[in-house]
């Protein structure tokens, strides 16, 4: 026949009380009062039917039962503490595994790991790069880093960092950047745009808040991946639609124009992990890439 175990509050206050031969001292060690103790020594006493201390002198004693408790109590309560501070221990060593994709691994985050893993020692970061096809819910990643647009899952706990920006960029050595540099926005129209099946909503999105029919567009040579079309931007084979932060350093080192700017989309770039996986790192991670993306504007 099972036994439902007494409430592990008035079994906390009895193992305190008994290793500390003291009420009140085990109510500091606990942070709650003298008489929330005694209250939970009472529910103990009532849910088990004995008595487990009695008056000796102004102090208490233990009772036989309460020593047979003392005993079993005090040993499950230390291996208790034992094993949480070995998993404790155990999430502190581990790496932070962080899932992105190729593009914003390699256009952003490397250029900027050095300075990360200065400013964040403890963290360990692992990255691990995919399209489309990491999930923070499987083993082995503990957070993702993507762009975008809520709602948000219900099970997960979305840290949201930026707005997403996108705009056309082109490099001066494509062909025709001298004719579109000082032209409007309708002029990209006419030219065969690249790019990328992994965001097919970028061109569509960017047309539409720049009040041009997306129908019109017409494309170009296609990529599998983003990173691949703005290789193809840089290298001058024609004008690409990017997110700003992945470009941000080839417009300052002159590699890419953007002449037509950079326009928010309802996305966003934003840290997803598990509810069920909370981790302390991820807040820390969350406010590193939010001031570095604050910087980078």
């Amino acid at each position: 026949m099972r036994h439902d175990l007494p409430p592990l509050n008035a079994l906390r206050a009895f193992e305190a009380t008994a290793r500390l031969n003291s009420v009140s001292q085990a109510a500091e060690q606990l942070y709650v009062t003298h008489g929330a103790v005694s209250r939970q020594l009472k529910v103990l006493e009532e849910h088990l039917g004995v008595s487990l201390f009695i008056k000796d002198g102004r102090g208490l004693k233990l009772t036989d039962a309460g020593i047979r408790l003392r005993d079993v109590s005090g040993e499950a309560f230390e291996r208790l503490r034992t094993v949480c501070a070995e998993l404790t221990q155990s999430i502190a060593d581990a790496p932070f595994v962080l899932g992105c994709s190729g593009s914003l691994l390699a256009r952003w985050f490397i250029p900027r790991l050095g300075r990360l893993n200065t400013d964040l020692p403890d963290l360990r970061l692992h990255l691990s790069a995919g399209e489309g096809d990491l999930d923070p819910r499987r083993p082995g990643l503990d957070a993702l880093l993507v762009f975008a647009e809520p709602p948000w899952p219900a099970d997960m706990q979305v840290y949201e960092l930026a707005s997403e920006r996108i705009g056309p960029v082109m490099s001066p050595r494509f062909a025709g950047h001298e004719r579109l540099l000082d032209a409007p926005a309708s002029a990209l129209l006419s030219e065969p745009l690249l790019h990328t099946t992994s965001r097919p909503q970028a061109w569509p999105s960017w047309a539409q808040q720049s009040g041009l029919d997306a129908k019109a567009l017409k494309y170009g040579q296609g990529f599998e991946h983003l990173y691949y079309l703005l290789e193809a931007a840089v290298a001058g084979l024609g004008v690409a639609i990017a997110p700003e932060p992945l470009v941000a350093e080839d417009l300052k080192a002159g590699r890419l124009v953007a002449p037509w700017g950079f326009s928010e989309t309802p996305a966003q770039l934003a840290l997803w992990l598990p509810k069920r996986a909370a981790d302390g790192r991820a807040r820390q991670l969350a406010q590193w890439l939010k001031n570095e993306l604050r910087q980078s504007d």
